[in-house]
């Protein structure tokens, strides 16, 4: 038999050392620590790109404005009354889950057929650069008669501007000089209708024009086809269309939508 053999390894404990080493070393760590550092940074941008997309994005859909009914006014001297609708009551709330919504940012359109009106509220002065002469009045009241009768920068206010008044406003969140509806708020945006022929009138409802009133360039005769879009700061848009009826009759106020 063969003796047992052995078989030894030999051992190499020597490893690399120098400079060359460590700097290469030290230029690793570097390069880790820098990617890592643009990783982070991008991420975090992202993250906050994200955060205000989403919160935009909640926002277009949820400050949704939601008229639930219109009412014509008609003007009148005396018994006698206009043929025409002058004044327009648009009863506003918001839907449910809706974000705030300042009624001073709120573009309301209304187009007869013929003439558009893009309006703002009164007490917007950046779209004109102005308000709408004689506001702020004392109240609600007072700021509709401005509207129906007077006229200054740029020109009738009633082919400019809308108003407002509230009807329930819980949070009291909702004055003449900071309009802004919540959830649960229900006010009436009021735009001014009064056609060419029917500016002598004396009365609109419980306002008392004195024969003065301005032309605001519109004429709602009995069968015309009206369209309505509230546009707020953000958020879809609303739109109503309704057709007026083919007679007023002796109807002072008369319901138009829905």
């Amino acid at each position: 038999m063969k003796a047992n053999s052995k078989v030894c390894l030999r051992k190499d404990t020597r490893a690399q050392v120098g400079i060359g080493t460590l700097i290469i070393f030290i230029a690793m760590v570097l390069v880790a620590a820098v990617a890592a550092a643009v990783l982070i940074q991008t991420s975090g941008v992202l993250q906050q790109k994200a955060q205000a997309t989403g919160k935009q994005s909640t926002q277009e859909v949820s400050s949704n404005l939601m008229i639930k009914s219109i009412d014509g006014v008609r003007a009148k001297t005396g018994t006698d009354m206009a043929g025409n609708i002058s004044l327009l009551k648009l009863n506003v709330g918001l839907n449910v889950g809706s974000s705030p919504v300042d009624v001073n940012q709120v573009v309301v359109s209304i187009t007869d057929g013929t003439t558009t009106n893009n309006l703002i509220y009164a007490n917007n002065d950046k779209t004109y650069d102005a308000k709408m002469g004689g506001f702020p009045a004392a109240n609600a009241s007072a700021n509709l008669k401005e509207l129906l009768t007077n006229s200054a920068t740029p020109g009738v206010n009633g082919k400019y501007f809308f108003t407002a008044e509230k009807i329930r406003d819980e949070d009291g969140s909702f004055t003449q000089e900071k309009p802004v509806m919540n959830t649960g708020d229900l006010v009436t945006l009021y735009i001014s209708t009064v056609a060419a022929g029917d500016v002598g009138d004396t009365t609109v409802g419980s306002v008392t024009t004195g024969g003065s009133m301005g032309d605001s360039g519109l004429v709602i005769e009995p069968r015309t086809t009206v369209s309505l879009v509230l546009t707020p700061e953000a958020g879809a848009a609303t739109v109503a269309e309704f057709v007026t009826p083919s007679s007023y009759g002796i109807r002072e106020n008369v319901q138009l939508y829905p």
